[in-house]
């Protein structure tokens, strides 16, 4: 029987995988950068937590939840996403004490899972990395991890971005939006998509997202949120965008982008690509800010603001917008044998090499010299060392820069002393001091 991953997910092989630790290894510096923590939480938690902290009407809880009971009869789910399994994770691990500073900031990475159809840049597996910032309603805080969005995006290379904002005001601006929203929706009734008929008086906000094309023409008349902020709410936002403005950081507003997630409150928003390629703008990254989620879950008042983006869909982007990837461990010397007597003192160069941190590798393949330097070729190693029988005997091997083709010979017995490793580095700086 021939057996194959299942449908919406993807083997990320050896050649890709350089792609994704780049990514990763670049966020990190990013996010030390704004003091940000990791924190791991496991892949399944209580069904619950996702219907009760993400909302019921949301498609993740009511279409794409991977869930099912486990043996003692528990009802499980893969997480959907990351947020609020963090706020589980902060809840009941009591993050919000005093020894852990206020705001706490925390970010993830790791495996999501969707029920939806598999299509360019969603999987049923996909990987998201997201932050979250825990105890400050400042405006600040808005500010600086919409900041903190765009840098790491900006670090990763990518320059067709677009910041738009929202406010989705507190609980009272909702109650009088949510009047608004149904007055002006329930004459277009029998127009609406099913879904949207079935949210109309559940949850009439998530009709602004429908991706319905009949809908979406009968939303773009609805009457604005920013319309019916209270006087706290959008004081809140025009700090916002005063900050933003002061920073000089490009946003647009969209009144109608509502995110697919109950829990926002107040600031929302998306980063967008205009990249080749995808055809529209795309949407690479979103979050905002969820002031009632801890208490949801169980926990003290706790205002938090977070965000996230999928890595396929960031690793799209950069394709998209044809951004190479640096080799983040290139091969420092490939050490070609000649001659079987050569075979073992190969491997104890190639072992010698490696523990005084220089990378290396040779041939395992008992192959002829050609194929070996087509290897090391390919491989773009920068160094070629050849061990001969010639120079076994000589005690002796051949050191050439591939840079330049210059090459030299050393003592072998020179590779197994502790200080190698900085002749290494003044043998290459000579062979390719004229390299332009």
């Amino acid at each position: 029987m021939n057996y194959k991953r299942p449908k919406g997910t993807a083997d990320i092989l050896p050649n890709e995988t350089k792609k994704w630790q780049f990514v990763e290894k670049t966020a990190k510096k990013v996010l030390d950068a704004y003091r940000f923590n990791e924190i791991r939480t496991p892949l399944f938690e209580s069904f619950d937590l996702f219907s009760r902290g993400v909302g019921e009407t949301s498609d993740i809880v009511s279409k794409e939840m991977y869930d099912f009971y486990d043996k003692g009869k528990r009802h499980i789910a893969l997480r959907p996403e990351g947020t609020a399994s963090i706020v589980r994770a902060y809840v009941e691990n009591k993050l919000y004490g005093p020894e852990h500073g206020k705001p706490l900031k925390v970010y993830y990475n790791g495996p999501m899972f969707r029920y939806e159809r598999p299509q360019s840049g969603r999987m049923r597996q996909f990987h998201q990395l997201g932050v979250e910032v825990f105890g400050s309603r400042n405006p600040e805080t808005d500010v600086e991890t919409m900041a903190l969005a765009m840098d790491l995006f900006r670090a990763f290379g990518l320059k067709q971005l677009t910041l738009v904002v929202n406010s989705l005001g507190d609980v009272e601006t909702r109650k009088a939006y949510r009047e608004a929203l149904i007055a002006f929706l329930e004459p277009h009734f029998e127009n609406l998509s099913k879904d949207s008929q079935e949210r109309l008086h559940k949850n009439p906000l998530r009709v602004l997202d429908s991706k319905d094309k009949k809908d979406q023409e009968i939303v773009k008349d609805a009457p604005s949120i920013l319309d019916y902020l209270t006087e706290e709410s959008a004081s809140h936002f025009e700090k916002v965008k005063a900050m933003m403005d002061d920073l000089e950081i490009p946003y647009t507003i969209d009144h109608r982008m509502v995110r697919g997630l109950d829990y926002y409150t107040d600031t929302i928003f998306e980063i967008m690509s205009d990249a080749p390629g995808f055809g529209a703008l795309t949407t690479i990254c979103a979050g905002g800010r969820y002031n009632g989620l801890v208490e949801e879950v169980g926990g003290p008042e706790t205002p938090g603001f977070g965000f996230a983006f999928g890595l396929e869909r960031l690793l799209m982007t950069l394709d998209a917008e044809n951004i190479e990837i640096p080799d983040e461990s290139p091969l420092d010397v490939y050490v070609v044998g000649i001659g079987s007597s050569t075979s073992a003192e190969t491997f104890k160069v190639v072992q010698a090499l490696r523990q005084q941190g220089i990378t290396a590798e040779k041939d395992f393949m008992n192959r002829k010299p050609k194929a070996q330097f087509k290897t090391a070729d390919k491989l773009k190693a920068r160094v070629v060392m050849t061990l001969g029988e010639d120079e076994l005997k000589e005690g002796t091997i051949s050191f050439k820069a591939m840079a330049t083709g210059k090459q030299t010979k050393i003592n072998l017995a020179d590779i197994y002393t502790d200080n190698f490793k900085n002749q290494f580095v003044q043998e290459l700086a000579v062979l390719t001091a004229d390299e332009k």
